[in-house]
């Protein structure tokens, strides 16, 4: 789990699992770009990086347009001189029933998760070509893939259409020595949930076999196997990260479990 003398970019990175992902692989050695709609947060990443002695730059991007992901690209590339790593991380979760869901919250989602990870693919794919230990990591879900929850069906969407990219792309993209693979994180405790309550988070911990939700950090550490050396003959995988929560095929199945 050395990254000495590598480039990670993480785009998301200001926050939550794109947060933790930055931290880690600085923490091992890489120099980081954080790449984020969210100056401020992100510029707070990087000063707290800075602040332990760790190499990490903050570049403003939007995952949703092609332009600033090749403007974002340019830009790493002139500042770190290449990108051997890509943490494909942000993503949007609003939620929105089937009766009431319109075309503009479909495309809102599609936008960002689905076309804002093949954009940031093709704006950094020339400078992964010419890395020797090129990689590339999807954040996925268990959400759509393995599960699906009311409210979800647009997000369920685009992460399981991500995996069906990946397995695509994991055939074109081999000839050049570049692996894509995909973490399907389950419940893990973000900023995004916000205040969710004692008795809301209880139930959610009720489900998991661990009886806790995720820290973003184990999805961090899955980032880390995937760019390492040791996963260089690992291509167009998944790796679940959720506290065995997709396992129980019913709640009975968990009341031995019970404090």
């Amino acid at each position: 789990m050395n990254f000495q003398e590598r480039v990670a970019v993480v785009t998301g990175g200001s926050k939550g699992i794109g947060k933790a992902m930055a931290q880690q692989f600085a923490a091992h050695g890489a120099k980081v770009a954080i790449l984020d709609i969210d100056p401020a947060a992100g510029e707070a990443v990087v000063q707290s990086l800075h602040d332990t002695g760790q190499q990490a730059h903050f570049f403003h991007a939007n995952v949703d347009d092609l332009a600033s992901m090749e403007r974002a690209a340019t830009q790493v590339a002139h500042t770190l001189g290449k990108t051997d790593i890509l943490c494909c991380n942000a993503g949007i979760y609003p939620q929105a029933f089937l009766e009431t869901m319109t075309e503009a919250d479909w495309d809102a989602v599609h936008r960002v998760n689905l076309k804002g990870m093949f954009f940031t693919l093709k704006a950094f794919l020339p400078l992964l070509k010419q890395s020797p230990q090129g990689r590339i990591i999807l954040t996925s879900s268990i959400t759509g893939p393995i599960t699906g929850y009311p409210g979800w069906a647009h997000y369920g969407a685009t992460k399981a259409g991500m995996l069906g990219f990946m397995r695509s792309a994991a055939i074109e993209l081999a000839k050049y020595g570049i692996t894509i693979n995909a973490i399907l994180p389950g419940n893990i405790e973000t900023e995004g949930l916000g205040e969710i309550g004692a008795e809301y988070r209880r139930k959610m911990e009720s489900v998991i076999p661990f009886r806790r939700l995720g820290k973003p950090e184990d999805v961090a550490y899955a980032a880390l196997f995937f760019a390492s050396d040791g996963a260089a003959y690992i291509t167009g995988q998944t790796l679940v990260v959720d506290g065995g929560q997709v396992l129980p095929e019913s709640s009975l199945a968990l009341e031995d479990l019970q404090d």
